[in-house]
């Protein structure tokens, strides 16, 4: 949409040159397709839309910075009557019914997803990442500050360093025997790893790292969500992961590590996650055990 800069109205904001839109703040209106109904303002979780009966909603300049561009007015509006600023138009396609998943496959699909230890040595498209963390951004994060940020690392020399240096610390942190008796499979992973075996990237081609900065103060939950979009989003795409426990709890104490990953300093939050073409398929959906409720 496209207005003249020239006009104005009482608040300072631009107006359609034809009179169709009604640009207030951060929100643009369309006239014509704007039943007056709230529902925008209702929804708002900021709280910063001013909407009264049969007005048009619209957000004051002196409310600006507290809108956090979710977009859940622009969700919201059932009129597609709404624009935000921040928000790309183009970016916020209408919900298609018809891609709408029913209950069922969505449940086997979420449990169908499996930790995929064996890999084909095919590297991974970047183009695919890319599809892959475009998805993932649309992850949930506190407060939508979309803090995270993404490490892709497919050379084959820094995944062999990243290993190498993960089995340093874990030979390091088994001289506690108390550190062993928590994590009994470390001495194996050692073994394996002696015996030639990469135990620790389980010869994924790829290792997707996501990473927020220290200040991002829910960063950790942040780019667990966005790790979990990325790691279920794989599985259309014929590719298989696997959360690299031993190579986080490098990176959590080993800075040799965390340098090899390429983690910058006040980047505090951090998990790596392995990507490639699964080398195994899987045929049916093992139980779990049964889950512990406590209703109030």
């Amino acid at each position: 949409m496209q207005w003249n800069g020239s006009q104005a109205d009482t608040w300072g904001m631009p107006i359609n040159a034809y009179g169709d839109n009604y640009a207030m703040g951060l929100l643009i209106i369309d006239e014509k397709k704007c039943k007056k109904d709230g529902f925008c303002a209702r929804e708002c979780s900021a709280a910063v839309i001013n909407f009264s009966e049969n007005s048009i909603p619209a957000i004051l300049p002196a409310d600006e910075a507290r809108c956090m561009g979710c977009g859940h007015c622009v969700a919201v509006c059932p009129h597609d009557a709404l624009q935000h600023a921040r928000i790309p138009e183009a970016g916020s396609p209408a919900v298609q019914p018809s891609l709408v998943i029913d209950a069922a496959r969505a449940e086997q699909f979420l449990r169908s997803r499996r930790s995929v230890r064996r890999y084909h040595a095919k590297p991974v498209e970047k183009e695919k990442i890319q599809r892959l963390i475009e998805v993932a951004r649309y992850a949930p994060t506190a407060g939508n500050g979309q803090p995270v940020e993404w490490i892709v690392i497919s050379d084959r020399e820094i995944l062999k360093r990243i290993g190498s240096l993960t089995i340093d610390w874990i030979r390091e942190f088994m001289k506690n025997p108390q550190a062993v008796a928590a994590a009994p499979y470390l001495p194996a992973a050692v073994a394996a790893w002696d015996a030639g075996n990469d135990s620790v990237l389980r010869g994924a081609p790829s290792l997707v790292t996501a990473i927020a900065p220290s200040y991002a103060r829910l960063g950790f939950v942040d780019l667990t969500l966005a790790l979990s979009y990325l790691d279920l989003f794989a599985q259309t795409m014929g590719l298989g992961t696997c959360w690299a426990g031993l190579a986080a709890g490098a990176m959590e104490n080993s800075a040799a590590v965390r340098e090899a990953v390429g983690v910058p300093e006040n980047y505090t939050h951090y998990y790596p996650i392995m990507l490639g073409y699964p080398a195994v398929q899987y045929y049916r959906l093992p139980e779990r055990k049964t889950p512990k409720i406590t209703f109030y």
